[in-house]
């Protein structure tokens, strides 16, 4: 997981601490006095040129008085740009890929570090804060939200087609059913044929009851029969399906958003895979737009070496992610926790 940027922000860190090193030195060789054999010398070594941020006898106040160093913009502009490919690559979004290099910038140029510092440590705060910065959007925790609303919390389920969506759905009613919650589920996906069907085997393979119409149904009203029977039944929560849709095909959007101002759920929680990457991304802004979501689920994220959509999405939509997909069985489906993500980059 993540193994292609994980790669990347490896030997971006082994650039950045090089620099950081050399710059340390060139401050350290520029608070040496000359000496009687200096003076004589036909040629002298010209210090280093110091921005303007920054004089001279900063940094020598700084190596001499305080055994610190200053680091210095001219040292890390190249390989900031270098950070910024590497990111590019892996799939990053250019807004966030851009905001993650300015925090970096935020994190380094002008700090003071202790001389000898551990230069490959110091880089590597500065990156976890600068993606930290980016993933960590507006926390929304699922499951006091869950606990302390109203029953039945309805929740419907947004995206494409063929992202895992369905199946999701799945693991979120195992989950549930698992913290002692009630479930039931709609098969409001009317559109795509087998959709029913599909829902159907998820449903009788948990023991949930679902709530179904013929092909071709209003979905609006299937999602409210069933928030109607939870209802009746004091179950805990529903599950809404939908049809997966493109954002241009505007009649299923017009289905979509019919589907919300009817039942006005608790949640709409988007749906991509994270091996989309930019693509994830992009319908995730698009879906939200037309359809406000409350928070996103990744699934596929166990076979997405690059983690640009992890480290995307979040920052592009304002919203925050949930849950992570991370196998093929009910169970594998994590919560999201920003530091999670950030351990697996720099383990």
């Amino acid at each position: 997981m993540f193994d292609k940027l994980k790669e990347k922000l490896g030997g971006f860190k082994k650039l950045i601490g090089g620099a950081i090193e050399n710059n340390e030195k060139a401050v350290i060789s520029a608070e040496k006095p000359v000496g009687k054999e200096d003076e004589r010398a036909d040629t002298q070594v010209e210090a280093p040129k110091i921005p303007e941020k920054i004089s001279l006898i900063q940094k020598i106040k700084a190596a001499v008085i305080e055994q610190e160093f200053i680091i210095e913009e001219k040292s890390l502009k190249d390989h900031l740009w270098e950070l910024e490919m590497a990111l590019l690559e892996s799939d990053v979004a250019l807004p966030v890929t851009e905001k993650i290099v300015e925090n970096v910038k935020i994190e380094l140029i002008g700090t003071r570090r202790k001389i000898g510092s551990d230069t490959g440590k110091i880089v590597e705060n500065a990156l976890r804060q600068a993606i930290s910065k980016v993933i960590s959007v507006d926390s929304f925790d699922f499951d006091a939200f869950i606990k302390s609303s109203p029953k039945p919390v309805t929740i419907v389920f947004v995206g494409v087609n063929g992202t895992g969506k369905t199946t999701t759905i799945a693991k979120m009613a195992e989950r549930f059913k698992e913290q002692g919650y009630s479930v039931v589920i709609a098969a409001a996906d009317t559109f795509r044929a087998g959709a029913i069907e599909q829902i159907e085997r998820h449903a009788e393979s948990l023991g949930i009851k679902l709530i179904k119409h013929q092909e071709g149904a209003d979905p609006a009203a299937i999602v409210y029969d069933a928030i109607q029977f939870a209802k009746a039944k004091h179950k805990d929560v529903v599950l809404a399906d939908t049809a997966g849709r493109l954002h241009t095909n505007i009649n299923l959007m017009d289905q979509l958003k019919k589907v919300c101002r009817v039942n006005n759920p608790n949640l709409i929680i988007f749906v991509d895979e994270a091996i989309a990457g930019n693509d994830a991304v992009e319908r995730a802004r698009l879906f939200n737009n037309a359809v406000p979501f409350n928070g996103t689920i990744l699934t596929k994220q166990d076979a997405d070496a690059k983690g640009g959509a992890a480290i995307s999405i979040a920052y592009t939509t304002g919203k925050p992610i949930l849950f992570l997909g991370v196998g093929q069985s009910y169970k594998d489906l994590v919560r999201f926790d920003p530091n999670w993500l950030l351990d697996r980059l720099f383990e």
